[in-house]
C-alpha cells in the first residue's frame, strides 16, 4: 500500500529500500519527498547521481546501462527517473519490470511519475514498482483536509492557529499547496512562534485559491453551498467557459438521476453507483448527495439545465452566472431545493 508524503520521514528511519515511487498531482508534495528521499541516500554516502526523463524516443537501455555503471569515486548511486507522462509504453513497461527484477546493489532509484488512473495502476509494469519499492503518494490535498494539513506545517515552525482560522486559510489557498507553502513560511517570519490570532492571518496571507470546475462539483454534491458559491466566484474571475462549467454540472446531476432511478426501483445503492459508472472517491460524493436529493429535484434541475443552456447559446436572456449559481444551489442546500420551481 503507497504511504504518504507526510508519513515518509517515519518510513525512513527503518532504513533505506533500493526503490522509492512518488506518483500524484500535487507538485509540492512530490517535490517534497523526491528531496527528502536525496537527502537521506546523500547521509547514507549514495555520492553520485544521474537523473533521466523517460521522454518520447527515451532510449530505456540506458535505465540498466546507468545501474551497472558506477564511476571511479564513487561506490553507491541514485538513479532519479522521471515519466511526466505516466505512460512508458510497451518497452518502458516490460523495461521497467525487468529493471525491478534485478535491482542492482548500492544503487538507489527514485521513479516520479505523475497522478495515474485506475487502468494504470493496475498494469503490469506498476504492478512491479509496487512489490519491489516503496510508493509514496503525492496527491492534492482535499479542502476537507487541508486545515489539518497547514496545523501541521504551522507546528513545522513552532505555530498553531485555532479552527476558524485553519478554515480561513484553507479557504485562501485550497488547490494551490505551493502557494499555500510560501503563505505559511511568510506567517514563520512575520510573526513569533506560539499563537496567530485570526486578525493577524486575514491582514497577511494572500488569496491564492485556484478552482476548477470539479471541485465545484464536488462541492454541491455534499451540500455545501457556502463553498459552491466561492468557487463559481473564483472560476468566474478566471475566465472559465460558461459552457464547461454548466457541463461538469450537468454531467453530475445526470449521473446522480440515473443512480436515484435505480434505488427507487429497489436496487442497492452500491449496485447503482457500479451501474452509473461512479469509482473511486466519486462514489462518496455521488451517495452523499443521494441520500439528501430526490428524484423530482433532479427532473428540475435538469429542465434547468436545459434552459441554461440556451442562455449560453444566445438563444433566451438571462445572467449566466446567475443562473449557475441558482442552479448549483438547487442540489446544494435543500431549503433552496423546495422552494426552487
Amino acid at each position: 500500500m503507497p504511504i504518504t508524503s507526510e508519513d515518509l520521514q517515519r518510513q525512513l528511519t527503518s532504513g533505506l529500500k533500493p526503490l522509492y515511487v512518488v506518483f500524484g498531482d500535487a507538485l509540492l508534495l512530490a517535490i517534497e519527498a523526491g528531496d527528502i528521499i536525496r537527502a537521506a541516500a546523500r547521509a547514507a554516502g549514495y555520492s553520485e547521481r544521474e537523473t533521466h526523463i523517460a521522454e518520447q524516443h527515451f532510449k530505456w537501455s540506458e535505465l540498466r546501462h546507468s545501474a551497472q555503471s558506477l564511476s571511479l569515486f564513487a561506490s553507491r548511486k541514485v538513479i532519479d527517473l522521471r515519466i511526466p507522462s505516466g505512460k512508458p509504453g510497451v518497452e518502458g513497461g516490460q523495461a521497467l519490470q525487468d529493471y525491478c527484477a534485478n535491482l542492482s546493489e548500492g544503487v538507489l532509484t527514485l521513479i516520479i511519475l505523475p497522478k495515474l488512473d485506475k487502468a494504470t495502476q493496475n498494469s503490469k509494469w506498476f504492478g512491479a514498482l509496487q512489490q519491489y519499492g516503496v510508493l509514496i503518494s503525492a496527491d492534492d490535498i482535499p479542502r476537507s483536509a487541508l486545515p489539518r494539513w497547514i496545523a501541521g506545517r504551522l507546528k513545522r515552525q513552532q505555530q498553531m492557529a485555532d479552527n476558524p482560522t485553519l478554515e480561513f486559510l484553507a479557504d485562501r489557498c485550497e488547490g494551490n499547496l505551493l502557494a499555500a507553502f510560501q503563505e505559511i513560511q511568510k506567517l514563520a517570519l512575520l510573526f513569533p512562534v506560539g499563537q496567530l490570532s485570526f486578525d493577524q492571518v486575514k491582514d497577511v496571507v494572500m488569496d491564492v485559491a485556484r478552482y476548477d470546475i470539479f471541485k465545484l462539483s464536488e462541492a454541491m454534491l455534499i451540500g455545501n453551498g457556502a463553498r459552491y458559491a466561492r468557487i463559481l466566484d473564483g472560476l468566474r474571475a478566471e475566465g472559465t467557459a460558461t459552457v464547461l462549467v454548466l457541463w461538469a454540472i450537468s454531467e453530475e446531476i445526470r449521473t446522480l438521476g440515473k443512480v436515484l432511478q435505480t434505488t427507487q426501483r429497489g436496487g442497492n445503492i452500491s449496485n447503482a453507483l457500479r451501474d452509473a459508472r461512479v469509482w473511486g472517491a466519486r462514489q462518496g460524493l455521488i451517495e452523499a448527495a443521494a441520500r439528501r436529493v430526490k428524484l423530482p429535484h433532479i427532473e428540475r434541475a435538469i429542465q434547468q439545465a436545459a434552459r441554461l443552456d440556451k442562455t449560453i447559446k444566445g438563444l433566451r436572456d438571462g445572467d449566466v452566472w446567475d443562473e449557475l449559481l441558482q442552479l448549483g444551489l438547487r442540489l446544494a442546500l435543500r431549503e433552496k431545493v423546495k422552494e426552487a420551481a
